[in-house]
Formats: structure tokens, sequence, C-alpha cells
């Protein structure tokens, strides 16, 4: 892998640009113009691009596109906790005090190598500028994305309304580096409703059909994650309006760049037989003879009675969110005083998908990376991985996953845990 760390990227992205623009003015509100001024500075746009106005919608009215992408990467900013609204000011925003001294997002540009073992690295960055410089195919790219909630999350999240162009923005470069038998794989939500309604959003299904047309890759199963121990939701239309039921389970879609060369393989991830199957093996399978379905399905005398090494699974994963190795390093993050992901995987989901899509020296690459849990499940299976992570504090406290392997390496600059704990 080659990874340059300090290079910029030709043209800033917009996101980076405006989010910049607050973090350089931190006490000093930014009403709009002020924004789309530093952004065009920042970004080589000209005014008159700026202000150029076109017919939008059906409707034909004429906007700016430029300023309504400042907007919108204003609103994604909003939705992060990042700026708020200047009480009594239109289009007046700053700084929320946690941006000040919570989080901590890049500058444009800017990718820092945060810690490494022998197999893999993680760096504090954006996935398009990380990923720009990488010369090895991507075998393997599995996340967990902010999901589109009404209730945000401290590292923010999009809505339902703009997460298709939100995530197509997201893996077009991903995609671009993923190998011909190469697999993405996304964990989302399908916890989302239309606004104020019992209504299920249909983002899920948009989401599936703009991977295949703008990105072109190919859906290969849609797994079930059944959570036995997922919060009771939604609250809103199951425990207050009886509406729902709760909801157990988190949709999981996987998607090939050739679904004919794709590197999957059910035989790396075969389970235990029951005890049931077992004994059906031993005394030679079925003997009697049955139809089922008209006769589409027939059982006959021997049937499962061939010795196999396990059974394949199937498309429902049944795992809780919790794991042993992620109380443990909750509890060590508490320790050094740093903030906790709230979406972390358990450590046997990327295991799993990870057994099979890919095989040992592989290249697996999480570009949402959280806490890093998909690159310790990498490193325990004998993959090369990069996670790649844009919240200074998640890196840092991912780091602790790794400390156990001998060839582990942490960059100095990214020990921020000292004046917290002694603050």
């Amino acid at each position: 892998m080659n990874l340059s760390t300090n290079e910029s990227a030709p043209q800033m992205d917009l996101f980076s640009c405006v989010a910049e623009a607050y973090k350089q003015s931190p006490d000093r509100p930014l009403s709009n113009d002020r924004l789309y001024e530093l952004v065009a500075q920042k970004a080589g746009i000209s005014m008159s691009e700026l202000n150029a106005r076109e017919p939008v919608g059906t409707s034909g009215q004429m906007h700016s596109l430029k300023a309504r992408e400042l907007r919108w990467h204003q609103q994604t900013l909003k939705h992060m906790g990042v700026i708020e609204r200047v009480p009594g000011l239109r289009g007046v925003w700053a700084l929320t005090d946690k941006a000040k001294n919570d989080l901590h997002p890049p500058k444009p540009g800017v990718k820092l190598l945060g810690f490494s073992t022998e197999l893999g690295c993680a760096v504090w960055g954006y996935s398009q500028d990380v990923l720009q410089n990488l010369d090895t195919p991507i075998t393997l790219a599995i996340t967990s994305t902010p999901y589109p909630l009404r209730k945000q999350r401290a590292y923010g999240n999009p809505t339902a309304a703009d997460f298709v162009d939100f995530i197509c923005e997201i893996l077009e470069p991903v995609v671009d580096k993923l190998s011909d038998d190469g697999s993405l794989v996304l964990n989302l939500s399908n916890d989302c409703f239309e606004p104020g309604s019992p209504q299920r959003s249909t983002y899920l299904e948009r989401v599936t059909i703009a991977i295949e047309d703008r990105l072109g890759l190919s859906l290969m199963e849609r797994f079930v994650w059944s959570v036995k121990n997922k919060v009771p939701g939604p609250i809103q239309w199951a425990s207050k309006k009886r509406t729902h039921v709760h909801t157990g389970w988190e949709p999981i879609l996987w998607f090939a760049r050739d679904p004919h060369r794709v590197k999957s393989c059910n035989q790396r991830v075969l389970q235990p037989h029951t005890s049931q199957h077992l004994k059906l093996m031993a005394k030679g399978g079925e003997s009697r003879q049955s139809a089922y379905g008209d006769g589409a399905y027939r059982l006959k005398p021997g049937s499962y009675g061939r010795i196999t090494e396990g059974a394949i699974p199937r498309n429902v994963i049944e795992l809780s969110h919790n794991c042993d190795v992620g109380r443990a390093h909750r509890k060590v993050v508490d320790r050094l005083g740093l903030p906790q992901h709230g979406a972390g995987f358990p450590l046997a989901l990327p295991s799993f998908l990870i057994r099979f899509l890919t095989e040992p020296d592989d290249l697996v690459v999480d570009f949402c990376a959280g806490r890093s849990m998909t690159g310790l499940a990498a490193q325990l299976l004998g993959r090369r991985w990069l996670c790649v992570e844009a919240m200074l504090e998640y890196i840092r406290s991912g780091a602790e996953l790794f400390r156990a392997f001998p060839d582990f390496w942490m960059n100095p600059e990214i020990d921020i845990t000292s004046s917290r704990t002694q603050g």
C-alpha cells in the first residue's frame, strides 16, 4: 500500500472547505455570504460561478447550484453538532461548544497515519483523500456509514432525503479501487421513517438501486443482522402510538464488482452441525420418502446422510451488538477520558464477512472505521487492512485494540489522552 499522509487533494472537496471556514473562526459567527466568500477563495471557485443560477425542479425556479451545495454541507455540519444557528440572526451560524472541545475532524486534505501493525494501518482523514494514492486493489470494503436517523449521533449523519447522494459520494473513490473479484458490504439502518409519520422510509431501496445504476455494482445478498438485545424502538410508533412492533434487525447489503468472479466461498464460514443433524448423518440420513410443495421438493432415503465438515450458514446473522472485546475496549476508553463511539461493530460480524469474502493477504478496507474493529478482525485473520476515520478521538481510542500485537506502532501526534486525563 502506498499512502501519502500530507499530500493535499488537487481540488478541495466543498464539505471540507465549509468545515474549515467555521474552524478558522471558532469564536466569530459567519453569515452565509461570508461563508460563500471564504469557500470560493479556498476551493478556487469564481464568484460568477458561485452566483450562476439555473432552473431547478418542476417549478423551474432559478437557484445557484453551488450555493445550494454549500448549504447542504452546512446542514450536514449542523446534524453533526459542529455548527448551530445564532439566535435572532437569519443565515448566521457559529461553531458549537461541542465542536470546539470534543470530536475533531481533520483539516481539508490532511491525512495522518494514526497507528499501524505489520498487516495494516489506521489513518485520520477523509476516505476520498486517503484512497486516492492507494495502489493495492481492495478485495473487501466493509463499513457501517452514519445512519440517516432523526436523532443525530455525535459524529453526525445525513437525512434520509440526502442519503443517496451522500453514500454515492463516499463510495465513488472506494469502488474505483475495488478489485474485479471484490465486494462492498454496507451495514445500514431499517429504523428510518418519513418525518412525523409511521411510514417507513424507502431509502434502502433507493440506495440499492443507486449503487447499481451509478456505481455499477451488483447486489448479491441482503443479510439480516438479527440483534436480540437491540434497544426497543421505534419508540414513537411501537411504544407510544402502538402502530408498530419493535425492530430486532439491521440490514447488511452485499454488492460485488463482478458477480461471476467474486471471491466469496461459504466453505470458509461453515457452522457446526446441530446435534439432530449429527445423529442423522451417523445413521446414514433419512429413512423416509416424501414430497413437499406439490413435488417441487422431494425427500429420499439417504438424504442428509453425507458426512460434511459443517453446515452452510443462512443469510440471517444472529449477533449481539456487544462482545467481550468491545466491553473491554469501552473500559479502556473511559479510563483514557476519550469519547465512546456510539455504534460499534461486535468483532464477530466483520470476522464472518472477512472469512466469507476474502482470503489471507487480501486487502480489507473500512472507510468509516469508528473504533477500527474491522481492522482488528482482519488482523486476527491474516488479512491486510486499512481503516480510515474522520474523528481523531476514534482513531486514538481504536489504537488500544492493537496494543497486544508485537509490531504495533502509534503516532505520538495522535496521543491526545494526557491532556484529557490531567484536565
